[in-house]
């Protein structure tokens, strides 16, 4: 699996936040932009917390099975590699999401007329990027965690050939 990249969660934010930026334009032109939800920032934290708790969890029982301690609980391989596949979709969807909402965060905050009476969604907006933020760095963390160490046996041929 790939690791995750930040240029290309950085480039799907922007896009997302540009394109986003002109359909609230456009819609606020042609009548009243939606409200941003409120439950917005709280399902990107409730995922970001969700990743942070996975990720110290396996960074725990990592830690101990490799200092071997006793009782140590080993971790399935297949777990690890779903959790990190989880990590790995929440930072791709929550890019776009905070992308989608910094857009409108934007166009909310450039229109003069309906700045105080839509203060509140922006604030929801920046919310919900600071959320999906989380989101991504938690991703990242996850994915740093579930790691294999680099095996120089596998780099080197005549290491293996000489055993």
């Amino acid at each position: 699996m790939k690791e995750l990249r930040i240029p290309v969660l950085a480039g799907v934010f922007v896009v997302a936040g540009v394109l986003a930026w002109g359909a609230a334009r456009l819609w606020s032109a042609l009548g009243t932009l939606p409200a941003v939800p409120v439950a917005a920032p709280v399902v990107l934290a409730i995922i970001a917390t969700v990743l942070l708790a996975t990720a110290l969890s396996l960074r725990s029982r990592l830690k101990a099975q490799r200092e071997r301690e006793m009782g140590a609980k080993g971790v399935d391989p297949m777990m690890a590699a779903r959790a990190v596949l989880f990590g790995h979709a929440s930072a791709l969807v929550a890019s776009l999401v905070a992308g989608l909402y910094g857009g409108v965060g934007v166009a909310l905050l450039m229109d003069p007329s309906e700045a105080p009476a839509r203060q509140d969604q922006a604030i929801y907006a920046g919310l919900s990027v600071a959320a999906g933020i989380a989101v991504v760095a938690t991703a990242i963390f996850l994915e740093r965690v579930c790691r294999l160490p680099d095996d120089d046996d596998d780099d080197n041929p005549s290491a293996a050939s000489a055993a």
